[in-house]
């Protein structure tokens, strides 16, 4: 197998849609509560909760717990770590499609 394209290079935890959407979405806004990270991306409250727990332990994210009106509210936030890795995500995904190493 080439070493161009060798799918190990993906980062795995990048490779779920819903991961990799949150992700994108923070990259772009650093910062969002999980209610609006469930409506842009569509998703259950189960469902999104489950990846982001992923991508919290993975330290890709940062979370943030606390009450607003006195309701509980979750904040995500990537972290350095996080853009790094999806930054090598998306050079592996481009160099694969262009066929550069």
């Amino acid at each position: 197998m080439s070493d161009l394209y060798d799918h190990r290079r993906l980062d795995p935890l990048l490779q779920g849609r819903l991961r990799f959407a949150a992700m994108t979405l923070l990259a772009m806004s650093g910062r969002a509560p999980f209610p609006h990270l469930k409506e842009r991306l569509g998703a259950s409250d189960g469902n999104l909760g489950a990846h982001m727990k992923k991508l919290r332990d993975a330290g890709y994210v940062r979370e943030r717990k606390y009450f607003r009106e006195d309701k509980p509210t979750t904040d995500y936030e990537i972290t350095e770590a996080g853009m790094r890795a999806l930054d090598r995500h998306l050079a592996t995904l481009e160099s694969m499609v262009r066929g550069e190493p």
